[in-house]
């Protein structure tokens, strides 16, 4: 199934070349595929998976491992970000 995978802020290091100007992969996964099942080829380190969207609605830690994306679902993820 097809799903849209973005990364944000210094997540976008771990991006294909060509995805990192973009921030976004198209992706072929299986279906009912995972958070956890999408993100595990890309080494994102868990402390920066912080927020983590599925179709603009939060994802909680807990949920990640277990909630079956959907065809043409949209995964967005930002690392923590400070400022000041």
């Amino acid at each position: 199934m097809h799903i849209t995978l973005k990364l944000f802020a210094s997540l976008t290091d771990y991006l294909p070349a060509t995805s990192r100007y973009t921030n976004i992969v198209e992706l072929e996964v299986t279906d009912r595929a995972t958070i956890t099942e999408v993100i595990t080829p890309y080494q994102l380190p868990p402390a920066m998976v912080h927020l983590v969207l599925v179709n603009g609605r939060y994802i909680a830690p807990a949920d990640r491992a277990t909630l079956a994306l959907q065809p043409d679902d949209v995964l967005a993820i930002w690392p923590p970000i400070a400022g000041g």
